[in-house]
């Protein structure tokens, strides 16, 4: 695996067939959302909440 030229080669043949389609625009534009939404809530989870008067 890790002495294998193929395997990375065959990632990037991949990679580079899905931006010529145009598909692989959804799926970058896929994964911003998910690390957008996973940046908002990780950012959510450490501020303080404050609390409310009472």
């Amino acid at each position: 695996m890790y002495n294998n030229p193929a395997v990375p080669a065959a990632a990037g043949a991949g990679s580079g067939t899905l931006a010529m389609t145009g598909a692989g625009d959804v799926f970058w534009f896929a994964l911003a959302a998910f690390a957008l939404l996973a940046l908002g809530l990780a950012i959510k989870r450490i501020v303080p909440v404050r609390g409310t008067k009472a």
